[in-house]
């Protein structure tokens, strides 16, 4: 008996698809996959490590608006490599010396929000609504999604936000 499988029933919606390459965007930015930006990784990039529990096997998977390359580090016969032989410290300068020779042939573009999708700065710490003297990054949501509501409790704030936490019960 044939079955036919439809692409459609496979894929994800652009707000999706874009919301998933922010989250990898920001663990080269600012999580395990950092160490890239080390090796002249320069452009929008986003990825992923990756280490066994035993580290028999690490690797880098990433993209960018251009060009996807995963590499694997391990042994032909499965064996640990150490402790220190994880996804990023191995696999992450292979691959960005290989995504940063294959950009001047291959050149990546920013990473550009659907319209469906809204940006919102948020406080890097606590993840809420920034107050004054908060590290703020950009978070992206999609009709439907809970946005943060409340301000952050970590940083202090000027009189006015600290007022708006008094009036919150925060």
């Amino acid at each position: 008996r044939l079955c036919v499988i439809n692409p459609k029933d496979f894929t994800m919606s652009d707000a999706v698809a874009f919301q998933v390459t922010s989250m990898l965007a920001d663990v080269v930015n600012r999580g395990t996959g950092e160490l890239v930006r080390g090796y002249g990784v320069t452009f929008p990039v986003a990825g992923k490590t990756g280490t066994t529990n035993d580290f028999k096997d690490a690797w880098f998977a990433g993209y960018s608006s251009a060009l996807v390359a995963v590499v694997w580090v391990g042994l032909d016969q499965p064996a640990s490599m150490g402790r220190d032989y994880y996804g990023a410290k191995v696999a992450g300068p292979i691959w960005a010396e290989f995504m940063r020779r294959a950009n001047a042939t291959y050149p990546a573009q920013p990473f550009r929000p659907p319209r469906d999708v809204r940006a919102v700065t948020l406080c890097r710490v606590s993840y809420d609504k920034p107050v004054s003297g908060c590290p703020t990054y950009t978070e992206y949501f999609k009709a439907g999604d809970a946005e943060p509501a409340r301000l952050c409790t970590v940083h202090r704030g000027g009189f006015k936000q600290e007022a708006q936490k008094v009036v919150e019960g925060v």
